[in-house]
């Protein structure tokens, strides 16, 4: 089978608990150019405990203390563009990550050098060509905030071979040392990642459909990638329909897609500001306390999640926004990712100092 230029049939499936994400990439840049380490940038420079930054870098373009060491990911082997299709034999597993109805997701090594992510489809839990549309949307969605597919393997058992990320899932990191010892200026980072990449879907006409921290992956250096695009939809009249009888994870989605299966790019949205709340939260359950009948009612009365503790006015607000009733009167993606990477200059610093 060739996978180049592979049309599916998508059926709508979930894939919970699964872990696995990837850096994305152009495919105008060629592999030893994205992964190869080069030369510094004339403008930067650092000397014993100092960095000096040029005016690209820096709004004054003076030079400011280095107040720790910058974190970088080690470059590994390229992994080449026409290598679509890999045999099984090149891969080793390692160590399972996670399990659920179709599947698991493992880390391996591809060749023995290159460390990655696989996730396998349990051989009749369902049709091989709804598994590998994944991978046909992965390979047509490329950007540096969404998961990277490497290859795959399309003889059973199947395989969707992506880029490994160490941290694993955003709403398992948030629970750990590290991840509760976050302050409020490195989770609006990270939230503004994910929207970054969300704008780059709404931008193409696509839709998720099953945004959470779940589906967030984080790489060492605390970068976030959306993954799981299992659900996800191309939409050609900004409006898809599912099918009677599917599943969807009703805390996170919107009302309209709740009662009548209506999903939009508006409906991601809704999703978002969900999300944001699991990342001021550490990674808590939205809607604590109640279970998911009790969500939908409360919602048709109008209920929405109180502001969480230590959040930011501002942010709260945000999340406010992405829950108007009315789908047309949410935000954009776009103007969330502004919203996010300005938070702190709009602001004024009144969050700055918190530890």
């Amino acid at each position: 089978m060739r996978c180049n230029g592979m049309r599916c049939n998508v059926m709508g499936w979930g894939w919970d608990g699964m872990q696995w994400d990837a850096v994305g990439w152009d495919l105008s840049v060629k592999p030893w150019q994205q992964l190869a380490p080069g030369p510094p940038a004339p403008s930067a420079c650092l000397d014993a405990g100092s960095a000096c930054r040029g005016p690209a870098d820096s709004p004054d373009g003076l030079c400011t203390r280095l107040g720790q060491p910058c974190r970088t990911q080690k470059p590994q082997k390229p992994w080449w563009q026409d290598e679509w299709e890999v045999p099984r034999e090149s891969l080793k597993l390692v160590e399972k990550l996670g399990a659920g109805q179709f599947g698991e997701v493992w880390m391996g090594f591809y060749n023995g050098h290159t460390k990655v992510a696989v996730k396998s489809l349990k051989q009749g839990s369902m049709s091989p060509s709804a598994f590998l549309a994944e991978a046909n949307l992965m390979k047509n969605l490329q950007h540096p905030r969404l998961v990277r597919l490497y290859a795959v393997v399309t003889k059973e058992p199947i395989y969707i071979i992506t880029e490994y990320m160490e941290k694993g899932s955003l709403v398992d990191f948030l629970k750990t040392a590290e991840g509760v010892k976050l302050t409020i200026n490195k989770l609006l980072d990270m939230a503004a990642q994910i929207a970054e990449g969300m704008a780059f879907i709404e931008a193409r006409n696509y839709i998720h459909r099953d945004l959470r921290a779940a589906n967030i992956l984080v790489s060492e250096t605390l970068g976030c990638k959306i993954a799981d695009f299992g659900l996800a939809r191309l939409i050609e009249d900004n409006e898809y329909t599912a099918r009677e009888g599917a599943k969807f994870p009703i805390k996170w989605t919107a009302p309209e897609a709740i009662n009548y299966g209506t999903f939009t790019i508006k409906s991601d949205v809704w999703s978002f500001g969900i999300l944001l709340t699991e990342i001021v939260t550490y990674g808590r359950i939205p809607y604590p306390g109640m279970t998911n009948p009790e969500v939908i009612q409360n919602l048709e009365r109008g209920y929405r999640m109180p502001q969480p503790d230590n959040c930011p006015r501002e942010l709260y607000e945000l999340m406010v926004q992405c829950w108007k009733e009315r789908p047309e009167d949410r935000p954009t993606f776009e103007y969330m990712k502004s919203v996010l990477e300005d938070f702190f200059t709009a602001t004024e610093g009144q969050y700055q100092q918190q530890p």
